[in-house]
Parts: C-alpha cells; sequence; structure tokens
C-alpha cells in the first residue's frame, strides 16, 4: 500500500478512536452529571427532613428545659418562705419544736435540684447563652444522676461549650465522633458532603470526565452514608420529641397544683407580715407546707430522670469524662440511647402520686 493510502488510513483510525473516547467521554461526563444531580437531590431532601425535625426537638427541648428551670427556681423561693414561716411557729412555742412530715432525703433531692436551677440560670442561662434551656432538659437529669450514684457533689454545666456538647448529643456527636451534632450538624455537613458534590460538579464539566465519574460515584458513597446517618437522626429526634411532650405535659399537670400551695404559702407570708398570729395558722401553714412539699418531690423525681441513659459501670455508677461530666449510653446506631422504660416509670408513678394525693 502507497505511503500516502496508509498514512490516510492511519489518520482515519486515529480520528475514529478520538471520536470514540470523545463521545466515551461525553457518556462519562453525563452519567458523572446524573450522578452529581441525583446525589444531591437525595442529600437535600434527607438535609431538609433534618433540619426540620432538629429544629421541632430543639423547640421542644427549649420549652421543657425552661420549665423545669422555673420549677427549679420556684423550689428556692418555696423553701425560703416555709423556712421563715415554720422559724416563727416555733419561735412563738415552748418544747419540742414542730417540722413537717416529709422524708429528709426527699427534701434534700428537691434542694439539689433547687440549686442545680438557681446555678444554672444564673451562669449559663443569664449569661444569654443560645440554646441553654434545651442543653438542662438533656443534661439536667443526667448530672443528677451522675451526683446521686457517685456521691460526688458534680459542678453544673456552664458556658456555651457545654451547651453545643448537649446538643450536638441528641445528634451523635461531631461527624468526626460517628454522629451529625444537632447545632453544628448542619455546618459539618455542608462542609463534608456538600462541598465534594459541588467540587465534582466542577470536575465533570471539565476535560477529566473519566475522573470525574470515579470522583462523582465515590461522592455517592459518601451522600448514601450520610443519608443514613441523617434518617437515623431524624428517627432519635422524633421519638425524642414524643418523650420530651409527653414528659412535659405530666409535669406541667403537677406543677399546676404545686402553684397552688405556693400561691397559698405566699399568702399566708403575707398574712404574718401584716401582723397576723401565726399560731392561729400553724395547722394550716404545716399542711400547705407538706402539701407543697409533697408535690416538689413527685416533680424531682420526674425532671432528675435522664432523658437519655448514662453510661455505667458495674456498680451502677455513672462514668464520667475527663471533665468530671456524666458519659451518655451509645446505641448500635452511633447515637444517645433514649431513656425510655426509666422516663415510662417515672411520668406513670407521678401520675400516681398526683391522683392519690388531690384523689
Amino acid at each position: 500500500m502507497a505511503l500516502p493510502f496508509i498514512l490516510g488510513a492511519a489518520a482515519l483510525a486515529a480520528a475514529g478512536y478520538g471520536a470514540k473516547k470523545g463521545y466515551d467521554g461525553y457518556q462519562d461526563k453525563s452519567r458523572a452529571d446524573e450522578i452529581v444531580k441525583d446525589a444531591q437531590t437525595k442529600y437535600e431532601g434527607a438535609k431538609q427532613a433534618y433540619d426540620t425535625q432538629n429544629q421541632y426537638t430543639n423547640q421542644d427541648l427549649e420549652s421543657l428545659g425552661t420549665l423545669q428551670l422555673k420549677i427549679g427556681s420556684d423550689f428556692g423561693e418555696f423553701r425560703k418562705l416555709a423556712d421563715k414561716l415554720l422559724d416563727k411557729i416555733n419561735q412563738s412555742r415552748s418544747g419540742k419544736d414542730l417540722a413537717i412530715n416529709v422524708p429528709q432525703h426527699r427534701l434534700e433531692a428537691i434542694k439539689r435540684l433547687e440549686l442545680s436551677a438557681t446555678t444554672y440560670l444564673g451562669q449559663v442561662v443569664g449569661a444569654g447563652v443560645g440554646g441553654a434551656a434545651a442543653a438542662y432538659a438533656v443534661y439536667g437529669g443526667v448530672m443528677a444522676f451522675a451526683a446521686a450514684s457517685t456521691g460526688t457533689s458534680i459542678a453544673t454545666l456552664s458556658g456555651a461549650a457545654a451547651t453545643n456538647a448537649a446538643l450536638a448529643a441528641i445528634g451523635g456527636g461531631s461527624l468526626a465522633a460517628g454522629g451529625l451534632g444537632m447545632a453544628g450538624g448542619t455546618v459539618i455537613l455542608g462542609g463534608v458532603v456538600a462541598a465534594p458534590v459541588l467540587a465534582i460538579a466542577g470536575w465533570a464539566y471539565a476535560s477529566y470526565a473519566e475522573e470525574a465519574l470515579d470522583k462523582a460515584r465515590e461522592s455517592r458513597e459518601q451522600v448514601d452514608s450520610a443519608v443514613k446517618k441523617m434518617a437515623a437522626c431524624v428517627t432519635t429526634l422524633r421519638r425524642t420529641s414524643r418523650y420530651v411532650q409527653k414528659v412535659q405535659s405530666v409535669t406541667q399537670r403537677i406543677y399546676k397544683e404545686f402553684l397552688q400551695y405556693f400561691d397559698e404559702l405566699k399568702s399566708m407570708n403575707t398574712f404574718v407580715e401584716a401582723g397576723g398570729n401565726i399560731q392561729e395558722k400553724s395547722d394550716e401553714t404545716l399542711h400547705i407546707i407538706a402539701n407543697g412539699y409533697q408535690m416538689a418531690a413527685i416533680l424531682t423525681d420526674i425532671i432528675t430522670t435522664p432523658l437519655f441513659k448514662p453510661k455505667t459501670n458495674a456498680q451502677n455508677k455513672a462514668v464520667l469524662d475527663a471533665d468530671g461530666k456524666a458519659e451518655l449510653l451509645i446505641g448500635d446506631n452511633g447515637l444517645p440511647v433514649l431513656n425510655a422504660q426509666a422516663l415510662d416509670n417515672a411520668v406513670d408513678e407521678g401520675r400516681q402520686k398526683l391522683n392519690r394525693s388531690i384523689g
């Protein structure tokens, strides 16, 4: 074959090969684009569901935490008035002092809750830390359990770091720890998942179509993993919200009864401050104080029941981290375990005790 014909055939073959590679590249690029688009759609849908439920659960926790902190603060005011009126009654008596018929350990538990709430209100809520009430709802009961089980006085949560840790715990901790985080989950996911997806979109339109396809497939795996994790978080958050609402409903009902006795105690104090004879009202005052403390004890049992299961050792004592904070038990899905049975028991017992006291 003459050289021109050979060169011509080679050129045609090369052109055909180039066209084939170009077509293959076009297909690879198209597949990469399609994978990226599907991954983005899947990610955005899962992220929206996560963000929405995250917001709802945050609101539920903030509401419950605000109520619990108000109750703890009211316990302090109730105790001050009760102690003041009891002192006045005993000062005007001769012989053995009168005392209310409430077990000492119950009074001590109420006082611990009171101090926890008032300290937290001063250090965290007063400092304007966002999500502080929600953090108290998450960790208040855990810290109470830790203090009771270890016999050690554990300082209350304080500062933004504690708040963020509490909120992130519900989302399974930070992404690095295998979770999503609650307060920072969106930001973390935005950097780790969304950014690669966007980068792949850029690669797909570059000349490296085959590499873009590989990267797109790799990113799809990352997105699928994140979507599964977000779905697990959504399930946990929804279940958490249901229990938070259940606990708040019962707590609110018992608190309403407590407030009746609290108002009666305030009225009694006003009577004494106006010059009234406390001895004439001593039996009534003792009745008010005893019943108020009875409601406070029921509320304390519910509020100090951890929302999530604390991690415990062989002696059923709380496991503390290096900072002295109680750790949460983490389930197989990498998320904290809801303390469902204990919460059900605390709520049911609270209802029964309330019904007996007002029945």
